[in-house]
């Protein structure tokens, strides 16, 4: 068979089940599975489907997010190792700008240096970071109801006014190719801004994050190193040589 004509029905099987094991497209295309294998990495950097663990599924440009009360109560124990890790970067005397999000949540109560001064435009960590008696500047801005998150004009002038010892991002999509992304471009436009004011750049992304895309671009995946949980080596494969991966 010919690569147009697998390729053609390796696409025809993900918009049947959108997600689809290795087995799955050798059985559709009577091909081996080193054959499927090399077909799914072409397809993807075409940016026609993502790789998962042991097969693929549909790459779709996503606009939906979830609340801050879903994303809560998904994937704990990854959040929480994840955190760990990212509050022993910060050291005393540091300031540093905390992005809205449940793992930087997190963050906030594992950190252990002292005179820390955080910004941020999460008004849920507000209480956290009182409770812990940590200095915070909290920037302006509109509040987007679904995540928590300050944003709009007033947020982005508010930010300008800083700069960063470290940042702390959460994101919504890692990708080799299309970089890191968040389906409101508003909120991806602040990020992209905490990018550019921090000296040391950190996104906190569980495996689930790789190879996702969504709407709104914030920046190269280079341009920040990624901390993440402990995941199969095949999915950051192509992240090689592209940026900076921690696993804990």
């Amino acid at each position: 068979m010919l690569t147009p004509e697998r390729h053609r029905i390796i696409l025809e099987v993900l918009s049947q089940h959108e997600v689809a094991k290795i087995q799955d497209f050798v059985d559709a295309t009577s091909s081996s599975e080193s054959t499927i294998r090399r077909d799914l990495s072409q397809l993807e950097e075409e940016g026609k489907l993502k790789r998962v663990h042991g097969g693929a599924s549909l790459l779709i440009q996503k606009r939906n997010e979830l609340s801050y009360t879903e994303k809560s109560t998904k994937n704990h124990e990854e959040k929480e190792a994840i955190a760990k890790y990212a509050a022993g970067l910060i050291r005393d005397g540091d300031c540093i700008y905390l992005d809205a999000g449940t793992t930087t949540n997190k963050l906030v109560r594992s950190i252990v240096a002292r005179d820390v001064t955080v910004v941020t435009n999460d008004i849920m960590l507000l209480e956290t970071l009182i409770d812990h008696q940590i200095e915070t500047y909290l920037i302006g801005g509109l509040i987007k109801h679904k995540t928590k998150a300050l944003i709009g004009s007033g947020a982005l002038e508010g930010l300008r006014r800083y700069r960063f010892d470290k940042c702390f991002l959460g994101i919504n999509g890692i990708h080799p190719d299309y970089g890191f992304t968040t389906p409101d471009p508003e909120e991806a436009a602040v990020k992209s801004l905490a990018l550019q004011l921090s000296q040391s750049k950190y996104v906190l992304a569980d495996h689930t994050k790789f190879h996702e895309v969504t709407f709104a671009k914030i920046a190269d995946v280079h341009q920040a190193v990624i901390i993440t949980n402990k995941t199969d080596d095949e999915l950051l494969i192509d992240f090689n040589n592209k940026t900076d991966i921690i696993t804990v």
